[in-house]
């Protein structure tokens, strides 16, 4: 994950988004491969108007990128797990870098409350998921203490349900 995306602030001003931006980015979350035709179409806007459109929320960091939904267990990654981690005062930046590192690693949140970071893996069984739980994880100086929890079943809700 690029270092400005969970600690600096965007370069423009945020500006909301008109109702036609906000359709076309509903139709790319459901289908990131929808061809600037069918986007076109669906929000009866032209081609050349999507085309804009898309590039300028590309451009704004609006769109961040496009990617596939994986079924991790298909896969080969049949365990999955939310960390909790509490971490040293002030070392953020560096745990953070290091979990990017991480085999498996999906997501990276800094949050508030009881702990300090949630952190989502994928693993291709559990004992992988103790390995880098154990070892890994756990043998950071940063990282005070940890919570695992296992994901049982999972599955990606539609966008703007």
């Amino acid at each position: 994950m690029p270092e400005d995306q969970l600690t600096s602030r965007p370069a423009q001003p945020v500006r909301p988004l008109d109702p036609i931006d906000a359709a076309i980015l509903r139709l790319l979350r459901a289908d990131g491969r929808a061809s600037i035709r069918s986007v076109a179409e669906q929000v009866h806007i032209s081609r050349a108007n999507a085309y804009a459109r898309i590039n300028r929320l590309i451009e704004e960091g609006v769109i961040r990128g496009f990617t596939a939904r994986v079924d991790h267990e298909r896969a080969g990654q049949g365990a999955s797990a939310y960390i909790t981690l509490k971490i040293v005062q002030d070392s953020w930046r560096t745990v953070r870098a290091k979990l990017e590192a991480l085999p498996g690693a999906a997501h990276i949140a800094l949050v508030s409350g009881d702990f300090d970071v949630l952190l989502l893996v994928h693993t291709a069984d559990n004992r992988a998921l103790r390995e880098l739980v154990l070892t890994r994880i756990q043998g950071m100086p940063e990282v005070l203490s940890t919570r695992t929890l296992l994901v049982f079943e999972e599955r990606d809700l539609p966008p703007d349900r």
